[in-house]
Order: structure tokens, then C-alpha cells, then sequence
């Protein structure tokens, strides 16, 4: 492992209605205004302007996505905060 790059992210995804999500995450995909951005561990710090598409997130061998419309995101380079609205119902996140 590189010296200085953390081992995982942690995600947090917030809508005006819940906590979406709360997880250490090893990678995430969010739909920009240009176009998707992928995050890793050490990312550099970015303030990111959402876009409508899926968000997605993989943890292990595990992979969940769920559509996003619009919002900005936080990036750090051990941590991605996200501040959202859903575009399907909430519950239905997918796996």
C-alpha cells in the first residue's frame, strides 16, 4: 500500500428527506455536469457540481448504484460527502 493514501473512503449521502448512505466505501462514481468523475482513496480535494445519472459505489465484490438528479459533492481524499435528491423512491436503492 502507498504511504499517505487511506485504505478506503468514507461516503455519506444526504437528501433533503434522509441519510441515503453512510459507509466505508473503496471507490465511488458520481455524474458531474461534464461527464462521470471516479473517486479513489487520495483523491485530490474537489468541490464537484452533480449532474443527473447514477451514483455508484463498490465495496468489496459488492456494487450499489441509484439514480441522482442534480446537487454538488464534497471530495476529500479519505472521505466523499454528497448532498443530493433521488430520483427514484428512496428505498428502492439497488444492489
Amino acid at each position: 500500500m502507498t504511504e499517505g493514501i487511506p485504505p478506503g473512503l468514507k461516503l455519506i449521502v444526504i437528501t433533503s428527506r434522509q441519510l441515503a448512505v453512510d459507509e466505508f466505501v473503496d471507490s465511488v462514481s458520481l455524474p458531474s455536469l461534464d461527464g462521470y468523475l471516479g473517486i479513489l482513496p487520495g483523491h485530490r480535494h474537489l468541490l464537484l457540481a452533480v449532474g443527473r445519472g447514477f451514483l455508484t459505489y463498490k465495496k468489496g465484490e459488492s456494487e450499489r448504484k441509484f439514480s441522482v438528479q442534480g446537487g454538488y459533492a464534497k471530495i476529500h481524499p479519505e472521505r466523499v460527502h454528497v448532498f443530493t435528491e433521488l430520483s427514484e423512491d428512496e428505498t428502492q436503492l439497488t444492489e
